[in-house]
């Protein structure tokens, strides 16, 4: 798939775009890549959404380790190689071990020596491929990371399956030079 929405400069952007834009390079993340590109187009959306994802990737109660842990499954199962890309070295740096991604990749269950990451994993699988949660998976959740940990990591969820949906569906590429980690979009 070729990406769909052309890529653009900061000079062509529009006064709402470019307060956008300046808000988000001037944020934790600091520069405008990946999907928020794409979401520039409609410059509330991508506000409103930018301002989500600045919560979900650095202010919830979660560890970065689970959280992205949570990322990585929810970039496995949409097959959004500019997710995996951006994640995967993000999430061994955070103290994943490099088995347990390679095995998320796969969509294999990972051999976990930590128990909350078994959790945290449980509960993203069973959320995003039965569209449901089991009382044994909330109960492993609930236990390492409390109710708003739970509450929490579905937002992480979401937001991220949004950052995938875009991915996909405007065929965003990873950056050039570097492989699709899912094959061919």
């Amino acid at each position: 798939m070729t990406q769909r929405i052309p890529d653009w400069t900061v000079e062509a952007l529009t006064p709402a775009q470019r307060k956008v834009h300046d808000a988000i390079v001037s944020g934790p993340r600091g520069k405008v890549e990946g999907p928020l590109r794409v979401w520039l187009k409609s410059p509330e959306l991508a506000q409103r959404a930018q301002l989500l994802g600045e919560f979900c990737r650095f202010g919830t109660s979660l560890p970065p380790r689970l959280s992205e842990l949570a990322i990585l499954v929810v970039g496995a199962h949409w097959r959004a190689g500019f997710e995996w890309h951006a994640h995967a070295p993000i999430a061994i740096k955070a103290g994943l071990s490099p088995d347990i991604v390679a095995a998320i990749k796969e969509r294999r269950v990972p051999s976990f020596a930590k128990p909350d990451e078994a959790a945290v994993h449980r509960f993203a699988r069973e959320l995003l491929d039965s569209h449901a949660i089991s009382d044994a998976a909330y109960a492993g959740v609930a236990a390492h990371l409390g109710e708003t940990g739970a509450v929490e990591l579905v937002g992480i969820l979401g937001y991220y399956t949004l950052i995938a949906m875009t991915i996909v569906g405007f065929g965003v590429p990873v950056p050039e030079g570097s492989p699709e980690p899912f094959g061919t979009i």
